[in-house]
């Protein structure tokens, strides 16, 4: 009797948890290369359905006053006269192990992951991407440290007190943190705390490798722009959840045994309303790395989001093309972490 009690079930949920991870990593390979191709789809199919020709397009690459015999060059060089799935594959190769290019006389190779040159400027998208994606990266992260405590630790606050003052004033400061849309409240804090009350010198981006200090400062208003909205929809979502949580029987019954009320809330009571929390929470942080635009063009932050903006503007379909992969890539990565916290939080998950 005593040597069937555990070893059956700690391996079988071992290998549950290894068939999980392992299906969830596969799927969220196949999704970023459906991605790929949806991407190079919309950006160089699209156009050729609507009658765009591949010498209109290599024409970007050389110039409007460019001579027919360097336009037709450009055409060869960069595959644009071949069937579009040899084109997408050889997108992908670059991805991987890099691609060669040849402009003029010379050959240039762009080295992995490749994705292409600019029209405009005819450097290396991927290099001009790496530059930017620590600004987006350390915006979204301090944003998002601010609106989870604050966000949470309001929406418990505000559950455990409904109907008192503490409750209204919580939810009427959240009500308006979602009416009120980024670019003014931005402004708002921009005007305040660096030009009527000079606090802040500038908001200019510090690496934090640099001085991790000064990164923080700098960043400090961005961040507090940015959390002031997901804040207020945190603290939202957290109040309903933890309300219909903590009239669960469940919890009733830790109360019955008398486990202490910081227990219940946090371990019974918080840990079952976190399972929403943590799917947007996903989303959100995913999604703001590649398009916090609002925020960086506000405070001037030369990130991913500015830099796509450009990108449009220019008819820069590379950069484009690269802005939209990495956002996809993080948006698909923090949901694979989301679907790993699941299992963690939910054990039921790692069986389903």
């Amino acid at each position: 009797m005593a040597g069937t009690d555990n070893p059956v079930p700690a391996t079988g949920s071992r290998t549950a948890v290894a068939a999980y991870i392992i299906r969830r990593v596969f799927g969220a390979l196949v999704l970023l290369l459906v991605v790929s191709a949806v991407t190079f789809a919309i950006f160089f199919l699209v156009p050729r359905l609507g009658g765009q020709t591949a010498t209109q397009l290599a024409t970007q690459y050389v110039g409007k006053d460019a001579n027919p015999e360097s336009v037709a060059a450009i055409k060869r060089n960069l595959g644009f006269d071949q069937p579009i799935y040899i084109q997408y594959w050889d997108y992908l190769k670059g991805l991987f192990v890099g691609a060669d290019y040849k402009f003029g006389p010379d050959a240039t190779h762009c080295a992995a992951p490749c994705f292409g040159y600019s029209f405009k400027s005819h450097v290396e998208v991927w290099p001009q991407l790496t530059e930017r994606i620590p600004v987006s990266f350390s915006l979204a992260v301090g944003a998002a440290v601010i609106w989870l405590i604050f966000g949470v630790t309001t929406g418990v606050i505000s559950a455990l007190r409904k109907g008192k003052p503490v409750d209204r004033i919580a939810m009427f400061i959240a009500l308006a943190g979602v009416s009120l849309p980024i670019f003014f409240t931005g402004q708002v804090i921009n005007a305040l705390f660096v030009y009527q009350w000079p606090i802040w010198d500038s908001t200019d981006y510090v690496p934090f490798t640099q001085n991790p200090a000064d990164w923080a400062w700098h960043l400090l208003l961005p961040w507090i722009s940015l959390a002031f909205l997901f804040s207020a929809l945190y603290a939202r979502l957290t109040r309903a959840g933890m309300l219909e949580t903590m009239g669960e029987d469940y919890i009733r019954t830790a109360r019955a045994k008398g486990l202490k009320e910081t227990t219940v809330v946090t371990k019974h009571g918080l840990r079952a309303a976190l399972t929403p929390i943590v799917t947007i929470f996903g989303m959100d942080f995913g999604t703001l790395i590649g398009t916090a635009v609002l925020t960086e063009t506000v405070f001037s932050l030369q990130g991913i989001g500015a830099y796509s903006i450009q990108a449009i503007k220019d008819n820069d379909l590379p950069i484009v093309m690269g802005v939209t992969l990495v956002a996809a890539f993080f948006i698909v990565f923090c949901n694979l972490i989301v679907d790993l916290v699941y299992a963690a939080i939910d054990p039921r998950v790692r069986y389903s």
